[in-house]
């Protein structure tokens, strides 16, 4: 899935991909061992607690996600994030962001499109390509600029950065580090990420705070993660030999691709993402 609330200052906007588009709910069917689920999804967004200088008194809000396809299609993920961010005396933001991205299964094409608004401001769009060739990655964006710029081939895209998440929890692997390229900020941002995985839930196992993903028929024979995914800025120079994470995010993984109890911590904030609505979406299978 596109992964959420990629900087804080922009009032909680998603740009997933939750991912993040770009976003953390989707994959690829072949690292899984079966195809990905079809679903739509819908998170409540709530503040868990804020700490340090930059106070929050309050966060709310909602995402609406959709993600279809296949791995002779490619995969499809859509989301519209309207959320408030209040700052205290009377400093309120709201920000409403649409996404839209579409992924092939082998990772070598990769579409997205980004409108964002905050308050009354004009839109913000990030609309591009990136392709694999050979060695290396070509990104052509027409918005917010006409630009075509080569990023490293080792780079992975949001659906597989979710895909060598699931082949590594299955695996049994509890680290891996992958640099990550998803269109967000103005379209030339690369992310260094640390994920940890912890101990597999199986499907029989009730859970400590049900959601309507528990509850689902299809998804109650399925394994999941608790996993924890840190983003770092590729730019940003490292003190001490030290680097804090832009933000963090923590979730559970299924197997299928869908995510539940998400967490996004911020530093200064965290928020929390509880599932509220889960409805399975028919698919077409490859011919």
């Amino acid at each position: 899935m596109t992964l959420p609330f990629r900087n804080p200052s922009r009032a909680l906007v998603l740009t997933i991909a939750v991912a993040a588009g770009t976003g953390l709910v989707h994959g690829a069917a072949a690292a899984a061992g079966g195809p990905f689920l079809a679903h739509q999804a819908l998170y409540d967004l709530s503040l868990v607690k804020s700490r340090g200088s930059n106070s929050v008194s309050d966060a709310r809000g909602r995402i609406l996600y959709n993600f279809s396809g296949s791995s002779c299609e490619g995969y499809t993920s859509e989301f519209r994030q309207v959320s408030e961010l209040d700052s205290g005396e009377g400093k309120v933001t709201l920000s409403d962001l649409r996404s839209s991205s579409w992924e092939d299964a082998s990772g070598k094409s990769y579409r997205f499109k980004i409108d964002t608004r905050m308050n009354d401001s004009d839109s913000s769009p990030v609309d591009g390509i990136a392709e694999r060739v050979g060695d290396h990655i070509t990104v052509k964006l027409t918005q917010p600029v006409k630009k075509t710029f080569n990023l490293d081939g080792k780079i992975v895209f949001p659906t597989e950065q979710i895909q060598r998440i699931i082949a590594a929890a299955r695996d049994g692997k509890s680290v891996l580090e992958q640099t990550v390229y998803d269109g967000s900020d103005n379209g030339e941002k690369v992310y260094n990420t640390l994920t940890v995985i912890g101990r597999p839930i199986a499907g029989d196992r009730a859970p400590s705070s049900p959601d309507p993903s528990t509850a689902s028929d299809a998804m109650k024979t399925m394994t999941r993660w608790p996993v924890t995914v840190s983003y770092y800025d590729s730019d940003a120079r490292a003190k001490d030999g030290e680097q804090t994470p832009v933000y963090a995010m923590s979730f559970e993984l299924y197997e299928n691709g869908v995510s539940r109890a998400l967490v996004l911590d911020y530093n200064d904030f965290v928020i929390s993402g509880a599932l509220d609505k889960f409805d399975v979406r028919d698919s077409k299978p490859c011919k």
